[in-house]
C-alpha cells in the first residue's frame, strides 16, 4: 500500500527579512493573507499562531504559501532541500504579461523558455529563492 496525496497543501519558504519578502510577494502576486499574527493579539492568540514564527501565510488557490523569517543566509538550490517553486499560470499570454511585470519592477529574469511541455519564466526573490512561472503547452 502507498500514500496517495492529491495535491500540495502548502509550501513555506524560510526568509531573512519578513518586511522585504512580504513587500516582494504581495506586490508581485497580490495573494490574500490567510494567517498572520494581529498586532494586538492576546497571549492565547499568540500561542495559537506561534507556528507562523513571525511570518505570514497566503492563500494560493486551494493551497497556501508561507513566509517564515528565521534564516540568516541566502538560498542555494545546490544544497539539500528546495530547488525552486513553480507557480502555474493558464497560458503563454500570461507569461508574456508576467514578463512585462517583472521587467517593469526591475526584477531580473531569464526570459520565457520553451521546454516542450510548456513554457517557463524564471526569476528570484530577495533571498535568492528560485521562482518560476509555468504555462502548459496548449
Amino acid at each position: 500500500m502507498q500514500i496517495t496525496p492529491r495535491a500540495f497543501a502548502h509550501v513555506r519558504l524560510t526568509v531573512t527579512d519578513i518586511d522585504r519578502s512580504r513587500a516582494f510577494y504581495e506586490d508581485l502576486f497580490g495573494l490574500p493573507v490567510a494567517f498572520e499574527l494581529p498586532a494586538d493579539a492576546d497571549d492565547r492568540t499568540r500561542e495559537e499562531l506561534s507556528f507562523l514564527y513571525g511570518g505570514v501565510i497566503y492563500q494560493l488557490g486551494d493551497s497556501l504559501l508561507g513566509l517564515r523569517p528565521v534564516a540568516s543566509d541566502r538560498f542555494s538550490e545546490d544544497r539539500v532541500g528546495l530547488d525552486h517553486v513553480s507557480f502555474a499560470v493558464s497560458g503563454r499570454d500570461d507569461l508574456e504579461a508576467a514578463l512585462r511585470v517583472l521587467d517593469d519592477r526591475g526584477i531580473p529574469n531569464a526570459g520565457i523558455k520553451d521546454i516542450g511541455a510548456g513554457w517557463i519564466l524564471e526569476f528570484r526573490d530577495p533571498d535568492n529563492i528560485a521562482l518560476e512561472l509555468f504555462a502548459p503547452a496548449s
